[in-house]
């Protein structure tokens, strides 16, 4: 190595050391003083070997030396760069850019039958593109930045509107309040049921992450269709509000309204009479839909069978249409479940039992799970006369939502 070459090596050294602790002027002049010290040592070639050391720029270097020549500088002590220095905004040197932009984000823009924006995404290379059509020149990562200046944010949607808004939605919910509130100071369950969304079993792709060792994923299939020996499962919940406890029964077969009814079976006999030995009735806090919803006449007639068998009656709150989500079992136990089953494929039926068992809240929220092989028959009917055999007492208040089924032997 020459001696010029081990002088550069002595400066890119010397530069990754002090680097960090200066700002851009002090930079400038650092480099421009070891110019000039290089010069005086080998004649010459100061600024390049610089350059050479510590990816300065020549020009930058020069005006060091030039701030360093000058007796009177043109810089107080306390700036970086003089007045007006460096590259002007994209703003100032294209007129009307920022207008531009603002116009192709503005959310009606959407609703324009002439933006060429109407049908893409709103990408930074979009808007980029679309800029360029106009005129002007800005790159995506320009786009990026001018868009953060004008306080824009990437954002999904977000999920308020509710389908149709009953005129009676909100006294409905009252109704319900208050029908929980009084079952609660009696003593007697209050639930809150539903069926969680089917589920492949297999070595799937699953929703969310999980810590492992890095560059070491999961291995999992390319594509979702539904293995012919696994299958699919469907966990029935039932909540118990005022305890805080939680019971699925993992059905392998439909959706059925005798299968919801037969998880509550099980929930009484596993766990309801054992915690409300004088229960004579109990609460049921449903969906408008689905297996228990409040048209299905299914649902019914095995409520009735279960009120006989049971002898309590089963007084129903549906929740009105499209309000779903205020169910209490979404937001207390169905979203712990999945947040503990994220990032791991579910493999088998006895790991979405286990997993679902073993969710546990700080706030006390524990589950007991069962795994349900029996098969259930798809599109029972049910005719008028079975119907008329359910002794249904419906409430003054929006009696298809409220009513209560009491067993045959206590009327």
């Amino acid at each position: 190595m020459s001696v010029q070459e081990k002088h550069i090596q002595a400066i890119r050294q010397e530069f990754r050391e002090i680097a960090p602790l200066l700002d851009e002027r002090r930079i400038r002049l650092w480099c421009a003083t070891r110019a000039r010290a290089y010069n005086q040592e080998h004649g010459r070639g100061g600024v390049m070997a610089v350059h050479r050391a510590t990816g300065i720029s020549r020009n930058c270097i020069y005006a060091g030396i030039h701030e360093l020549l000058t007796e009177s500088p043109s810089l107080p002590v306390s700036r970086v760069r003089r007045p007006g220095g460096g590259r002007k905004h994209l703003t100032e040197v294209q007129a009307g850019l920022r207008e531009a932009l603002e116009h192709l984000v503005a959310p009606l823009t959407r609703g324009d039958p002439e933006s060429k924006l109407r049908w893409v995404s709103k990408s930074t290379y979009h808007l980029s593109d679309a800029l360029q059509a106009q005129g002007y020149t800005m790159s995506p990562m320009s786009v990026g930045a001018l868009l953060k200046e004008l306080d824009y944010s990437l954002q999904a949607p977000s999920k308020t509107r509710e389908g149709g808004d009953h005129p009676d939605r909100d006294a409905q919910f009252r109704y319900i309040d208050h029908m929980i509130q009084w079952f609660q100071w009696c003593g007697w369950p209050t639930l809150s049921i539903d069926a969680k969304k089917k589920e492949n079993i297999g070595d799937f792709r699953p929703v969310g992450k999980e810590y492992r060792p890095k560059g070491q994923p999961l291995p999992v299939r390319v594509y979702d269709f539904v293995d012919r020996h696994l299958g699919k499962v469907t966990p029935y919940g039932i909540y118990d509000i005022g305890r805080n406890h939680g019971f699925v029964n993992v059905g392998i077969s439909a959706d059925t309204a005798e299968f919801a009814v037969n998880s509550l079976r099980k929930w009484w006999y596993l766990l309801g009479r054992q915690h409300y030995p004088y229960a004579s009735a109990w609460l049921l806090i449903a969906d408008g839909g689905g297996s228990n919803g409040s048209r299905t006449r299914l649902w019914k007639t095995e409520l009735q069978q279960l009120a006989n068998e049971v002898m309590c009656a089963i007084s129903v709150c549906h929740y009105p249409p499209g309000t779903s989500k205020w169910n209490r079992i979404e937001h207390r136990m169905f979203s712990e479940i999945s947040d503990n089953w994220r990032g791991e494929p579910l493999t088998s039926r006895e790991v979405v039992v286990n997993r679902i068992a073993n969710t546990k809240t700080s706030t006390g929220l524990t589950i007991l799970a069962q795994l349900d092989e029996r098969i259930y028959e798809k599109g029972r009917k049910i005719t008028d006369e079975e119907l008329a055999a359910v002794h249904i007492e419906r409430a003054t208040f929006h009696g298809e939502w409220n009513y209560v089924i009491k067993p045959n032997r206590l009327l």
